[in-house]
């Protein structure tokens, strides 16, 4: 017996040191994304990072939210702030240029081929022979240049900023040269939000002189040539720490992350915290597929952004400063997008953030007296629609998440769901059972689906909390959809308040608030069609006459073709109305699960994976959207997608690898092994979760956490 329990106890150890040994950071392309309408970057950021600095090749347009494009050779400098694949710019902020005054013209060129980057690292060589390093810690960016001479001269621009719908982006500023090797101070800017940014500037080498620039119109910071003289090695280190709350915070922050000057020692550790979190799945794939698997996990972890300084302190949407629980206070929150596969997914990789993200999103109700809807360091930018902070906290408490107060969480979605504000009209949307499109002149018919959903979240915590009596109510309100179901076209279309059907209709176009006004948000009527069935797929199916009915409509979705598809509108990486390109399509392909040909749905999963996805830095067809996207193809490339991300249910699609180990919380492992797998078999049947036929067409959050096997028989027909 003590032999077979130290043999045991041996290769649970090896086990260990093998899953720590493992080193996926490795498979990660930073480049994929960064060509086209992906807009992600290749900079280094760490896991839910303050900072992610990285190379600037514009401020202004869709194509640059990120601040940079693959294809471009402009190079503006190196800011310390942005965010993943998102279709609005915002941050940018300090921008460094180190030039070599002999080769002035070349000063914002670079060698193409010299541009690399991983986990934590991203390098270049400028074209006036200038070595650009840059790594960073978490609330800490730190970069290391390598001159050609050892007299060396810096830009440095505090006006610089990603701008959105204006042109000046600095508001005010106050900013100290507190001696030769460091500067301090803070700015306040209008962009997507108006938000106070803190930060102190250490050089490692004093510099020798500054020089401030002459101020233009519309400049409210100011800008500075500096000169050093280097050490024989020309080398010039800088760190740049920031707060959300004040100068003495970004110290505080420096002295706690980055006490030295060891460029290669911040790196490495930044490479050992991303595979802390890139190992927590191990695939059986090609190199290829790795690439953009542990890509998408990794653009997947970048946010939320945990703005919080190391003392816990933070500036909240009411501009008051606050300590967070356990010193976390996430930012980023693209709520309409990462609500529906990201969240869910952060539940099963990255568990210990739930709680703190969902006391978040609470402490913001707080202070702004509805939860959230898109933040940007920690403000509120109120963009897209719906209150989808609703199905998270409800997805989380589903889930078993209870490091939150789930009284106040209600009280929070009740509040946000009855008191109408910046997002909502709900005496209007009461009075008619849906918002009238005379009324509410965009996007009325996607508002009404969309607030279903949550009025069904509503009804589903209260019912928790058993307050029936609410419960009832918003069960009530989550069928006000079928208002605007039109029988005749068998589509929801737009309603007026006297109850007249919005005429012309044309169902193939679609709209968006900035590009074409319509009914619709960056959809049409057919891809919003599904939106309901998120949470009432029979409901959807009584419309439509039943099963049959139903599954005629999907193949009909999947075939109608496409006119003059407009990727300003959302209408990229097209299967007939499937817009893989934006979020209203993801959970689409997922209803063929409740159908009557589910092989249909898989055929189309492989479909999407193999055309829609590469491993190049064009290889993502549509906004990655902090992290959705991403999560999409790590979750369908598993063999499951939430099509409802609030009830803890992973509907069953078709594995896209081999084999895949999830290492869960409490040294569980949960299994996904795909028998006979190969290109040819895009099917799977039979499917078994610990060798139990599945008699459901879906695995539960509880079950995957628990641990176990997945099995997946696969079949080419």
């Amino acid at each position: 017996m003590e032999i077979r329990k130290t043999t045991y106890s041996l290769l649970m150890l090896l086990y260990i040191l093998n899953v720590s040994a493992q080193n996926n950071s490795k498979f990660v392309n930073t480049f994929i994304g960064t060509d086209g309408t992906g807009h992600t970057f290749p900079g280094p950021s760490l896991p839910f990072g303050m900072v992610q600095p990285g190379p600037d090749n514009n401020v202004a347009g869709w194509n640059h939210t990120s601040g940079y494009q693959y294809k471009d050779t402009l190079l503006l400098g190196f800011s310390q702030t942005r965010f993943s694949g998102t279709g609005i710019g915002e941050m940018g902020n300090i921008l460094l240029l180190p030039f070599n005054e002999k080769k002035l013209k070349l000063k914002n060129s670079y060698f193409k081929n010299t541009e690399k980057a991983s986990v934590g690292y991203y390098t270049l060589t400028k074209k006036d022979d200038i070595k650009v390093e840059l790594t960073c810690s978490e609330k800490v960016s730190f970069h290391k240049y390598t001159y050609p001479h050892q007299k060396a001269k810096l830009l440095l621009d505090f006006q610089h900023g990603f701008q959105f719908l204006n042109d000046s982006l600095v508001l005010e500023s106050d900013i100290h040269i507190e001696n030769n090797s460091t500067i301090s101070g803070y700015c306040k800017t209008k962009g997507w939000v108006t938000k106070k940014y803190f930060f102190t500037l250490n050089f490692e080498t004093p510099f020798i002189a500054s020089n401030e620039l002459p101020k233009v119109k519309k400049q409210n910071a100011p800008k500075y040539i500096l000169d050093f003289q280097l050490p024989k090695n020309r080398i010039l280190q800088l760190k740049i720490a920031l707060s959300t709350v004040s100068v003495a915070g970004a110290k505080q922050n420096l002295k706690s992350e980055i006490p030295h000057w060891s460029f290669e020692k911040v790196r490495q550790n930044a490479e050992k915290v991303w595979n802390d979190y890139l190992n927590r799945i191990d695939i059986e794939a090609p190199q290829k597929q790795k690439e953009i698997f542990y890509t998408s996990l990794y653009h997947l972890l970048l946010q939320p952004s945990n703005i919080a300084d190391v003392d816990g302190k933070y500036r909240g949407a009411d501009d008051k400063i606050n300590t967070a629980p356990n010193k976390e206070y996430y930012s980023t929150l693209s709520i309409w997008d990462v609500y529906r596969a990201a969240f869910p997914l952060l539940q099963i990789i990255a568990p210990e953030k739930i709680d703190g993200i969902v006391n978040t999103m609470l402490l913001h109700h707080k202070a702004a007296g509805f939860l959230p809807i898109w933040t940007a360091w920690g403000q509120d930018n109120y963009c897209m629609i719906g209150n989808h902070a609703i199905p998270m906290i409800l997805s989380a408490h589903n889930n078993g998440f209870d490091g939150f107060d789930t009284k106040e969480a209600l009280k929070a979605m009740l509040e946000t769901s009855t008191k109408s504000h910046i997002n909502s009209n709900w005496e209007l949307y009461n009075q008619y059972g849906y918002y009238p499109f005379d009324k509410l002149d965009n996007e009325a018919v996607s508002r009404t689906l969309e607030s279903g959903y949550d009025d069904w979240c509503v009804a589903q915590m209260a019912s928790f909390l058993n307050d029936e009596k609410t419960a009832t109510i918003f069960s009530k309100r989550a069928n006000y959809y079928k208002n605007l179901f039109d029988p005749e076209t068998k589509l929801f279309r737009g309603k007026d308040t006297n109850g007249n059907w919005r005429t012309p209709f044309d169902p193939l176009t679609a709209t968006s608030p900035m590009n074409n006004p319509g009914d619709y948000t960056e959809a049409n009527a057919w891809q919003y069609f599904w939106t309901p069935a998120q949470y009432d797929i029979d409901g959807m199916k009584n419309l439509l006459g039943g099963s049959t009915a139903f599954t005629k409509k999907l193949n009909d979705f999947f075939t109608i073709e496409s006119l003059n598809p407009n990727k300003f509108l959302g209408q990229e990486a097209m299967i007939g109305q499937y817009a893989h390109g934006n979020e209203p399509s993801h959970h689409i392909v997922y209803l063929y699960a409740y159908s009557e040909t589910p092989k249909i749905g898989q055929k189309y999963i492989h479909k999407i994976i193999n055309e829609f996805h590469n491993n190049t830095p064009d290889g993502m067809i549509g906004n990655d959207d902090c992290g959705q996207m991403s999560a999409w193809y790590i979750l369908s490339s598993l063999g499951f997608y939430p099509v409802n991300p609030a009830n803890g249910k992973f509907v069953l699609g078709a594995p896209q690898v081999k084999k895949a180990t999830l290492h869960l919380k409490n040294n569980k492992t949960f299994t996904m092994e795909a028998t006979n797998f190969s290109s040819e078999n895009v099917y799977q049947e039979n499917p078994k979760l610990n060798n139990v036929l599945l008699s459901k067409p879906f695995i539960t959050y509880s079950e995957i956490m628990s641990g176990g096997t997945l099995n997946f028989q696969m079949t080419n027909k």
